[in-house]
Parts: C-alpha cells; structure tokens; sequence
C-alpha cells in the first residue's frame, strides 16, 4: 500500500518527504505530521488533545504515541514531522502498551460516572436518566422509545419489577430513590404506541413460550421485520405472567396490553400447543429459519431435554449469547436457569433475538459487548448540593390515585424531575471512554488517595461544566482565544494541581458567550457537555 498526500500543504512546502507507515510506502509534503500523513494512508491514531483546524497543538494526552522504528523512540505522533527515510510503527505491542499506559494515568485523574449506576444495576441495561429528562420535558413518546430500546414489556414490568435500580439511585443519598419504575409503568400506560419502521425479512423465526422471555424476544425479531410464531401449551399468552400473578399485583390489562401490541407487530399465536421432543423437528425446527425455547414451564422443558446433550431439567445454553447445542436453537429465560425477575428474562429475551438475528443473516454470534465504564463510590456529603443543582427539591412522589394507578402527567414530570443526571452526556461520543474501551485500561490502575470533589457548573444556558472530568487538553482554550472571547477560559495552577478555569471569578456562561457549541464538541470527554 502507497499514498501521497497533498492538498493546500503543497503551496507551503516544495519538499517532499518519503517514510514508510506500518511498512506502507507514503510522500508527503515536508512539515506534514506523523499523523496527518498516516491519515492519508487510511490509518487511524487515536487522539484526545488535537483538533485540526488551524488551531495550536500541545500535545498531552500521549494517546496518540507512534514508534520511531530506527531509533525505537515512542513519540507523539501529531507533533511530529515527518523526515527523509523515516519508518514508523503505529500498531505494534509497544505502541499499544504505552497508549493503554496514557490512558490510565488519564483515569486515575478523571472522576465521573459513564453510565449511572441506576442503569447499571438494571439487568436490562436501560438508560434511565435519559427516560427521566424525557419525562421531566413532557417528552413522552421520546420517552418510551428510549425504554422500548430495552426494555419490550414495560407496562407489565413497571407492576412487578423489584426495582433493582432503584436501590442504586444516588438520590438515595438525599432523600429518597426516584420511582423509576413507576415512571417506566407511566411511559406504557397511556395510548402512545411507538410507530416502528419495520423492514420485512423473507425470514421465520418460532419462538416457544409466551412468558416475558418469549415475548420480548418476539417484540425485538419483528422489530427486524422477522416473521414470529409463538407456541404456548395454555389457551392465552403471558406464561406465569398471567397465571401466577395476582391481579393486585399485575392488572391483567397491562398484560393484555403488551400482547395486543405484539399481535399488531405481526406475531402468529398458536395457542393449546404442546411442544414436544416428538414434534420439534417436524413441526417447527424444520419450519422456521430459527427456534428460541424461552418456555419457564417444567413439563414443557422436560418434554426437550432430551433434544440435548444434557438430560436433567433445564436446557444448557452459552450464558452471553444463549446459543445450545442444536445449530439455529436458542435457550432463555427460565428454561436454562430459575429467573426470580422477569426483567431478566425480558433482557435475555432480547439476546436470544439478536443471536437469532445473526445466525439467520449467517454473521458470527457474539455476546452484546460491554463497553468501559468510569465509576466513583457514593457522593460525599459537600457534593451532594452539587448534584442537586441539576434536580429539584422534594422527596419521592407518591401516586395521588394509588400505586395500581400510577402517575398522571402531571406527578410523573414532577417525580422525573428529581433525578440527579448521574450519567455522562457524552455516553457515546466521549475519547476517553472509547479508547479506554479498546485499549482495555484499567481504571484503577494509578488511583491513589483521595478522589478529587465533584462540582457542576450549570450557569450556561447550553453548557454543564464538569471540572473533574476534564483531562487538561487545552483545546477549550485555544478555541475561545481563537474565537476572542472577552473572558474566555485559562489554565490555572501548575503539575498535577493544573485546571481549566474561567479567569477574574466570572461564570461559564460570561466565558462561553460565541464559541460554546465548538467547545463542547471539541472537549474528548463529558467535562464540557451541552445540557
């Protein structure tokens, strides 16, 4: 592989310089950097402190670090100059060890949630603070699809849901957790279906049981545009959901619910069918592309253990992706292990789905992956004012018509509004946790002594300033000098006690007056982040 790169760089410079990039012939203009020219040739260098757009580079973050393969020097590469006969390394074990280093040291300085701890303790993943802000806007349908995304059941598992993540709410520490899952209940309740741009598949999958297992798997595979069929031995869908919860725990309208929207999707109920070790391969296995056993029932397992290279009670399948041993069968819920709550079986439902999903359209079957995750412990008392800057004042809302009821409108904004935004809002797009992420960092590695305290600064109309997380780049400040703010931001401080500050006392808000919108998008983290 060669390359040349040029461009408005060939007008200043009349040099050409020939070096080689990962064993890849390149020439490029005298005065392009390492990195630029390495772009040219399609390779991608992380980078966290750089921005190409005529602004100064200084570098700092050390992620972008290459191998000087003559000298065996780890250099930055986006302040480094190409030179006549250079040969550079950017991917060997070197390289990656010392950008895995530089990441670390980054961490051990950064103190934030990625994701907040109500949505990691949620066995379904569900983003949580997302919902609430949705809700606390009045932005309700938002709201459900962004529950929906995770969550297929939402009307029933608001009823019967243990609220795990509720246990995990950081409000705990003010008062009292926000009603999570009375608020997930209150996204499904109304008549506000979510309108799904289906794309049918010439594909079948069956699905036996009609559990929650079942049933969220058959919501996420018609989302694919799947054609599902589901079996179940009773005479009406829900599985235990039906049968052995009481009405006062779960109205069985919700239920109800959940199924009719299902059947709307486009899901076939075969009702009063037994599924047997006798009939599976005639009946279903041979009939569809592929086959989730999601039943919880014992007798309808036993019939099917004997499909399997196990023989006793409940079907082994791979916990990640819930692959079996039968090619193009998959096993979730209760059928391979005891669920003691539903909102597990609906997350593994969803799994099952996906593993189906990529069997059919014959790509490899991988288990979700879990990104990196910044975590601190519980707020310090003096940062609990911090976080309430973002919340409103009140302990948890009760429903005025009851629990079974549930919130109105108006009670679910006013109870969404309590959260404290713990998650990052650059969950997605933030470098530090992408590369981290990649690169595998530990986290932990360099952490000593006591963590920094926290604060927020939420003056800007747009812009939450979160100090502790920022990892002194520079790029903020370069952009506001560039842009002439009148106050701008600065550094302050010296070594390790180094930050980024608004000069003379003044507010994020007087700082940020024209270049708030290329700040944020230039900051490699959540310290600078639009509200």
């Amino acid at each position: 592989m060669s390359g040349e790169c040029c461009g408005d760089e060939v007008k200043e410079y009349n040099k050409m310089i020939h070096l080689k990039i990962d064993n890849n012939d390149i020439t490029v203009p005298e005065g392009t950097s390492v990195l630029d020219a390495a772009k040219a040739l399609g390779i991608s260098i992380p980078t966290m402190c750089y921005l190409n757009n005529g602004f100064d580079n200084h570098p700092s973050c050390m992620v972008c670090l290459v191998k000087d393969k003559k000298t065996g020097n780890l250099v930055s590469s986006c302040a480094l100059k190409v030179a006549e006969g250079m040969d550079i390394a950017s991917e060997d074990a070197d390289v990656k060890d010392a950008r895995k280093e530089a990441l670390e040291l980054l961490l051990s300085d950064h103190i934030g949630d990625c994701e907040a701890p109500c949505s990691l303790t949620c066995p379904a993943g569900m983003d949580i603070p997302k919902m609430n802000r949705l809700i606390a806007a009045g932005k309700f349908d938002e709201a459900l699809k962004v529950v929906k995304e995770t969550i297929a059941l939402p009307y029933v598992l608001g009823y019967i849901c243990p609220a795990p993540c509720e246990k995990a709410c950081r409000r705990k520490q003010v008062d009292e957790p926000v009603s999570i899952c009375i608020l997930k209940r209150f996204t499904a309740q109304s008549d506000r279906s979510v309108e799904l741009q289906i794309q049918p598949k010439n594909k079948k999958v069956g699905i036996i049981g009609t559990g929650p297992a079942g049933l969220a798997a058959a919501y996420y595979l018609l989302e694919q545009g799947y054609h599902c069929v589901l079996f179940d031995k009773n005479e009406q869908a829900g599985g235990n959901l039906r049968y052995a919860i009481p009405d006062d725990h779960l109205p069985k309208k919700a239920l109800d619910t959940e199924v009719e929207i299902i059947r709307m999707m486009g899901a076939e109920f075969r009702f009063n069918s037994l599924v047997t070790a006798e009939n599976f391969d005639a009946e279903i296995r041979r009939k569809f592309d592929a086959v989730i056993i999601a039943t919880g029932d014992t007798t309808v397992s036993g019939h099917l253990t004997s499909l399997f290279e196990n023989n006793k009670a409940g079907i082994s399948a791979d916990e990640g992706t819930f692959v079996t041993s039968l090619p193009g069968v998959f096993a979730c819920g209760s059928v391979t292990r005891s669920q003691k709550m539903a909102v597990r079986a609906v997350a593994q439902g969803k799994v099952a789905a996906m593993s189906a999903h990529l069997y059919v359209s014959g790509k490899e079957i991988q288990a979700p992956h879990k990104m990196f995750n910044s975590r601190f412990d519980k707020l310090l008392p003096i940062e609990v004012d911090e976080y309430l800057k973002e919340s409103v004042p009140g302990k948890r809302l009760l429903p005025g018509k009851g629990q079974l009821e549930g919130f109105t409108p108006e009670e679910a904004i006013q109870e969404a509004a309590r959260c404290l935004h713990c998650d990052c809002r650059k969950l997605d797009n933030c470098k530090l946790r992408i590369y981290s992420d990649e690169y595998k960092a530990d986290r932990k590695k360099y952490l000593l002594g006591n963590r920094k305290i926290l604060s927020k600064h939420i003056q800007h109309n747009l812009v939450v300033y979160e100090p502790e997380k920022c990892i002194k780049c520079g790029l903020c400040v370069n952009i506001t000098l560039q842009y002439k703010e009148k106050i701008g931001l600065a550094y302050a401080g010296r070594g390790f006690d180094v930050r980024i500050t608004v000069p003379f006392g003044e507010t994020v808000k007087e700082a940020l007056i024209t270049s708030a919108k290329e700040c944020v998008e230039a900051c490699p983290t959540g310290a600078l982040a639009f509200k």
